[in-house]
């Protein structure tokens, strides 16, 4: 087994400050208690059902995000899935082609960002592979081109893009 370079998880906490659907969740958590609160009981317990409906989402987020663990090592990014029936996949970094960061205002704030993985692995083949609230994205994100970079040239891989002249 290789060594392990790094493990990481989304960041829960980065979603729930980084992203509208978190601060949105939020908002819908201290509504309902600020309802509750301020009709001192008129509505009866009605708005508790709004904080009970973001503690919802969030334990749902919490889960997501515990589910998934992802691990790199100089030859490989790991993928671990799921709680009852897990599941390991892994993408050989020589097969990257492709890493992509995208990040909003609010990301940015919070420290996350989303790195996008296009590869000619099968875990890739019907589309591009996305880490979703990565923590230190950025650093994470070079730190997987330069990785990339060392598998290929190890293994003396280079990759070629083909194309057609329509002309012809």
């Amino acid at each position: 087994m290789d060594q392990v370079l790094d493990t990481f998880r989304s960041s829960l906490g980065g979603w729930f400050w980084g992203t509208a659907a978190g601060l949105g969740t939020l908002a819908l958590g201290l509504l309902g208690i600020g309802l509750t609160v301020a009709t001192a009981g008129d509505w009866g317990a009605w708005p508790l059902l709004l904080t009970l409906a973001a503690a919802a989402i969030f334990a749902f987020k919490w889960l997501g995000v515990m589910s998934s663990l992802y691990q790199v090592t100089p030859e490989r990014l790991i993928l671990r899935q799921g709680i009852f029936m897990k599941s390991i996949d892994e993408v050989e970094l020589y097969r990257v082609k492709d890493i992509r960061m995208d990040f909003s205002l609010l990301n940015q704030m919070a420290g996350i960002g989303n790195i996008c993985l296009i590869s000619s692995d099968e875990t890739t083949r019907t589309g591009e592979l996305v880490l979703r609230n990565v923590p230190r994205a950025q650093q994470r994100r070079e730190e997987l081109r330069r990785l990339v970079d060392t598998a290929r040239r190890q293994r003396g891989v280079r990759e070629m893009d083909m194309f057609r002249d329509p002309e012809t």
